[in-house]
């Protein structure tokens, strides 16, 4: 399971890989994609989860910055989902 676990995590590090060469790139749909977890910060913060996001997530017409707080979880909760992907992966094998 740790394998698979570390195939997951390795492939969504690749998906960041083309923006260190090619900069428009965090403008294509696979960008967006690839940034769908980040997206839990909000999201965790609509729930009512305190201290997410900078201001109290009263950051005007823009996005508040996610707080230190809202960055582990982020970090957290994407790699949770990733071991519950990697275990149903697992569990679903004839090993």
């Amino acid at each position: 399971m740790a394998k698979r676990f570390l195939l997951i995590s390795g492939l969504y590090g690749l998906l960041f890989l083309p923006y260190l060469f090619w900069p428009e790139y965090g403008n294509s749909p696979v960008a967006w994609l690839a940034l769908l977890p980040m997206l839990s910060i909000y999201i965790f913060h609509r729930f009512g989860i305190p201290g997410l996001l900078e201001h109290n997530g009263l950051c005007g017409w823009g996005w508040c910055s996610p707080t230190l707080a809202g960055w582990i979880l982020a970090v957290v909760f994407t790699l949770l989902v990733f071991w519950l992907l990697a275990w149903l992966m697992t569990k679903g094998s004839k090993h």
